[in-house]
């Protein structure tokens, strides 16, 4: 399984590891990734992601996931994520054709 953010698109990042005698070994950082269950308001249901702590911590700021992605650009989302949008996009728009 990768590690990246089905949201955010985060993913893992290289560096060194810098010891006091200045001696450089490779090491990976890798995203903060936790099973997410969300509720979607357009779509009445709980939707299941692997997102990151902070596409978390964005998603509750916006209000929701919701709002996070119709916010979002599709080139920073996700293939998932995307289609996910196109959903609560769908959803919406027939919401307020039946208002």
């Amino acid at each position: 399984m990768a590690r990246r953010c089905a949201v955010t698109n985060k993913g893992t990042q290289f560096g060194n590891n810098v010891s006091h005698a200045n001696n450089r070994n490779r090491r990976r950082f890798q995203p903060n990734l936790q099973d997410a269950s969300l509720l979607s308001d357009s779509l009445g249901q709980v939707v299941r992601l692997r997102i990151s702590v902070n596409a978390i911590r964005s998603i509750e700021h916006k209000g929701g996931i919701d709002a996070f992605l119709l916010d979002a650009k599709d080139d920073v989302l996700s293939l998932d994520a995307r289609r996910l949008k196109r959903r609560i996009a769908k959803a919406q728009e027939k919401q307020q054709a039946a208002a």
